[in-house]
């Protein structure tokens, strides 16, 4: 074989890995008549090596590489049946389909029917995590036309039930449950198929139901959640009001409303951060259950409720309970945000208010302070005329004691008025020069 030449640029690191997504879950090719336990299981705290030594311990699979698990999908043949491993992000799911066990439909006997799985009913017991949906699913051929034989068929399988029933895609199969756990733990489900219909369809019929029957259930999850999630809603609400309006009424401090919210705050964000993945999950998991009742393409029969509207009808208001815990409590902490940034402003205006104040209190000290200078000022003026005049008296005093024709007395009187208004002038001439250049002093200095 020649090998071409590559003509293309380098590969992304990812892209063989994201091309080859589309053939990650082929669905199985089943032979009629067929029986399919179902077994799914929250995988929280159960790592894929865990799995990997229970998928080991069935028989002939003790030399099973951990690097077969790498997909997080692996299928497994044996002589008489075929198993089915995969994970997901929250469950992992057990799929086994062997022959339909003979009489299985006729008496519906659950211990029998347990008896007869291929696969030791201790292993399934042991599968690491927590069950979440457990289904056996009869499969087999018959007239989907003829209501009334399909009924025949179904009576034994759901112990004397009315089951839900749907004919799905062109009238080529019938697929009926009662949604009722047995002792056993599994619930059923029938699907009857014509003799047309190909081995792959009734591999991706099975796959649709099954996966329905698992979304369906991590659906409904986050209606516990909510409800549980509901008094502390209810709670928080009322508080916020009650703070709102002791913050219009002006009853309490600033600080003891603020620390309040604090504490609302981070109460309401502790609940989103526990509760949003579940949320966010329940509103995936509920478009999936949408999409595979799509993708059955249902057409009921007359008199029987279909299985993708009962579905819908039961699953609906949980779902509607969950986006409104979730709307609540998104609300909730918007509303907190709204009164905490209300709260800042009053707190700010207060702040810029006290600042108003404490400015004019400055002011008027300010102003003060230049009256008693201008004071101190006049005095100074006095108190230095008073010692330039006193020094001028002793002045002519001595001359006159030196014989000179002086009336100290009348020398000084005649120079008071001199004497101030030449200080007068020299403080004046100083001001002016200090509020001209501020740093004159420091530079004389």
């Amino acid at each position: 074989m020649t090998l071409l030449p590559r003509a293309l640029p380098a590969d992304d690191a990812q892209r063989e890995l994201l091309h080859n997504e589309v053939h990650a879950r082929p669905p199985a090719r089943i032979r009629l008549p067929a029986l399919v336990v179902y077994v799914a299981v929250l995988n929280e705290g159960v790592s894929r090596e865990d799995e990997w030594a229970h998928l080991r311990a069935l028989p002939g699979q003790q030399a099973l590489p951990l690097q077969a698990l790498s997909g997080h999908f692996l299928r497994l043949r044996f002589p008489t049946h075929t198993l089915k491993w995969e994970r997901h992000t929250e469950f992992s799911r057990y799929s086994i389909v062997q022959t339909l066990p003979e009489g299985a439909l006729a008496d519906g006997d659950e211990a029998a029917l347990m008896r007869a799985l291929v696969v030791d009913t201790a292993w399934l017991a042991g599968i690491p995590g927590k069950t979440v949906a457990a289904i056996t699913m009869a499969m087999v051929h018959g007239d989907v036309d003829d209501t009334a034989a399909m009924r025949q068929i179904a009576g034994p399988w759901f112990e004397g039930r009315e089951p839900l029933a749907s004919l799905l895609g062109i009238r080529r199969s019938c697929a009926m449950t009662d949604f009722r756990l047995r002792d056993s733990g599994f619930e059923r489900l029938l699907v009857v198929c014509s003799a047309q219909t190909s081995e792959l369809r009734v591999g991706r019929i099975s796959q649709r139901l099954l996966e329905l029957e698992t979304y369906r259930l991590m659906a409904l999850r986050g209606l516990p959640v909510a409800k549980a999630l509901a008094p502390m809603l209810g709670e928080a609400e009322d508080r916020l009001a009650a703070i709102t309006a002791r913050m219009e009424n002006k009853d309490a401090s600033d600080q003891e409303l603020l620390d309040e919210l604090i504490g609302l705050a981070a109460r309401v964000e502790r609940a989103t951060a526990t509760h949003l993945y579940r949320f966010t999950a329940t509103q995936a998991y509920h478009a999936l259950v949408q999409q595979r009742i799509e993708q059955l393409r249902e057409t009921p029969i007359p008199g029987t409720q279909t299985v993708g509207e009962f579905v819908l009808r039961r699953v609906s208001p949980a779902m509607a309970t969950v986006q409104a815990s979730a709307q609540r409590l998104g609300s909730l902490s918007q509303r907190i945000e709204r009164a905490s940034a209300l709260l800042r402003t009053r707190v700010d205006i207060a702040t810029e208010a006290q600042n108003q104040t404490l400015l004019e209190k400055l002011t008027r000290g300010q102003e003060l302070q230049l009256r008693l200078q201008t004071t101190v000022e006049g005095l100074s003026i006095a108190a230095i005329s008073y010692y330039v005049v006193s020094l001028i008296l002793y002045a002519g005093k001595a001359g006159k004691a030196a014989g000179l024709p002086i009336q100290p007395e009348l020398l000084a009187g005649a120079l008071i008025p001199l004497v101030l208004l030449a200080i007068w002038w020299g403080t004046r001439q100083l001001h002016k020069k200090l509020h001209a250049d501020p740093d004159a002093p420091t530079r004389a200095h």
